[in-house]
């Protein structure tokens, strides 16, 4: 699973305000292997929903951004192409799209959709042909789409056959850990305990005094 995390593919949600709709794009993203996806939320309360939303789906991380300006900014230093979800005269079919490059999605909020600023800091508009009366697709089977076209064009091109993470050894870690044993994790977290090594059986690697303070009845 690691062997085949895309860390050059990620989803930026703009404001997407629903949990259900947050989780399922987590749970999508997980599914074609990518490592981390983004949120902008210009409140705490909102970023604190995000990591709400987010808890089932440990083995994805969720970095949060005050704004897109920020958002954007950091994706793009990353070399990503910022794609927008929007209907506009130089919109193209998301089939069209080169999703080997690093690549990022930009969702926007479910009931007014991407703003103009974001907009305007997007590389190109996408659309999803649609030939009903309905206009728009709900924003968690929009991405969903166009994540797994995104996977089809990577599975080809070989970028999913790799012998090794493209993740750091810390970032393996901390999967192994935190979505192998999300329980002991969260009590390890709360006792302020360093993180044990997972091995490569799976198996936790940690000092006897590590495992007697996890059983302590203190802190």
């Amino acid at each position: 699973m690691l062997a085949t995390r895309q860390p050059d593919l990620t989803v930026c949600m703009e404001q997407v305000h629903k949990p259900h709709n947050v989780s399922a794009v987590i749970r999508t993203a997980d599914a074609v292997g990518v490592h981390q996806v983004h949120a902008v939320w210009p409140g705490k309360s909102m970023r604190t929903m995000v990591s709400t939303a987010a808890g089932s789906n440990s083995w994805v991380s969720v970095k949060t951004h005050p704004d897109i300006s920020s958002a954007v900014s950091t994706l793009k230093s990353e070399g990503m192409q910022i794609l927008a979800t929007n209907l506009s005269s130089t919109a193209v079919d998301f089939r069209e799209i080169d999703y080997t490059r690093p690549t990022c999605i930009l969702m926007g909020q479910e009931k007014h959709g991407i703003t103009a600023e974001a907009l305007a800091l997007a590389d190109q508009d996408i659309i999803i042909p649609m030939i009903g009366m309905v206009q728009s697709l709900n924003v968690s089977v929009a991405s969903a789409l166009i994540l797994y076209e995104a996977q089809r064009q990577r599975q080809n091109a070989g970028m999913y056959q790799r012998e090794h993470s493209p993740l750091s050894e810390e970032d393996q870690q901390r999967l192994l850990w935190e979505g192998g044993y999300p329980v002991l994790a969260n009590v390890a977290k709360r006792k302020k305990l360093p993180r044990p090594r997972i091995d490569n059986e799976g198996q936790i690697d940690a000092p006897q005094a590590w495992w007697d303070a996890m059983q302590s009845t203190k802190g």
